[in-house]
């Protein structure tokens, strides 16, 4: 097998990694790990290539037509190999090690790609795999994309108004509650679309406690619609704890937006954060669901 992993990550925001290195051999059956890396084979016109998806892979909607492996966290090698692919395009999040070892052993052609919601490994993932499949032409009109709408994001931010505080809520029914601190993607898109975190004394994810909830003094509940729907709706929202104390709630302010469109930090990052912007500051006080995908 050939194993690409990629590490060189861009320094500056709109700077460049460099010459990346060519795949040679056969691209014509690709098999992508990962919704996002799907994502940016699609936008780069190599959608026809692609033999099979992940099941986290829900966009463009020509991939939920493709056969579908395992969960790019949950792999089984053998339903990888099943579709017979000569290319493997993943993150390192993929795994376990076992399978892709697996992998490794067949003979396929793998490029791994580093994970990190951040500017800017989004664009030098894009950067990558347009070099790896011969699309630089295209990559490079994604990423001016990109920056532009970033940069209309940056002059639409109010300047004379207090930045709204926006508490995350990772949600998987009423068992999972977890709030997303800093250092997340969550917390970079927050950013990004001119809010603030409400939750700045700790970094990744916590249990959503009541304490914790009425400290954050959160204007804006932001959940993904998956979420959302998971513990019932916003009117179950406000049962979970210590939210009914919020300003959220006060002005009845939920948010929720796709998942894979809201934290996949891939081609669409500049359409998310400018839809995370407007829902902030141009749209109607109560809101309990936002389709921008």
């Amino acid at each position: 097998m050939k194993w690409i992993l990629c590490l060189g990550l861009m320094t500056a925001l709109w700077g460049s990694t460099g010459d990346a290195e060519e795949i040679s051999g056969d691209t014509s059956r690709i098999v992508t790990l990962g919704g996002t890396i799907t994502e940016i084979v699609f936008a780069l016109g190599a959608g026809e290539r692609v033999v099979g998806v992940d099941a986290s892979s829900s966009f463009p909607e020509a991939a939920n037509q493709l056969p579908k492996v395992a969960y790019h966290r949950r792999l089984s090698a053998e339903g990888v190999l099943s579709l017979k692919p000569t290319l493997i395009i993943a993150t390192t999040e993929a795994g376990p090690p076992e399978a892709i070892q697996q992998v490794e052993s067949a003979g396929v052609t793998v490029l791994v790609l580093p994970h990190e919601p951040t500017v800017e490994n989004a664009i030098a993932k894009i950067e990558r795999i347009a070099a790896a499949l011969d699309a630089q032409t295209l990559g490079a009109a994604l990423i001016q994309t990109l920056k532009e709408e970033l940069q209309q994001v940056q002059s639409s931010i109010p300047q004379n108004t207090a930045q709204a505080k926006i508490l995350f809520l990772y949600a998987r029914g009423q068992g999972t509650m977890m709030v997303a601190g800093r250092d997340t993607a969550a917390d970079t898109m927050i950013g990004l679309a001119g809010g603030t975190n409400a939750i700045q004394g700790y970094s990744g994810y916590k249990p959503l406690t009541s304490e914790a909830a009425v400290a954050a003094v959160p204007d804006v509940i932001l959940l993904t619609d998956s979420g959302l729907e998971s513990i019932g709706g916003a009117q179950r929202l406000w049962q979970l704890p210590g939210l009914a104390l919020t300003p959220a709630r006060q002005q009845g302010r939920v948010l929720s937006m796709d998942g894979l469109f809201l934290l996949g930090f891939g081609p669409r990052l500049g359409q998310a954060v400018l839809a995370l912007n407007r829902a902030l500051y141009d749209a109607p006080s109560k809101t309990e669901r936002n389709d921008f995908d």
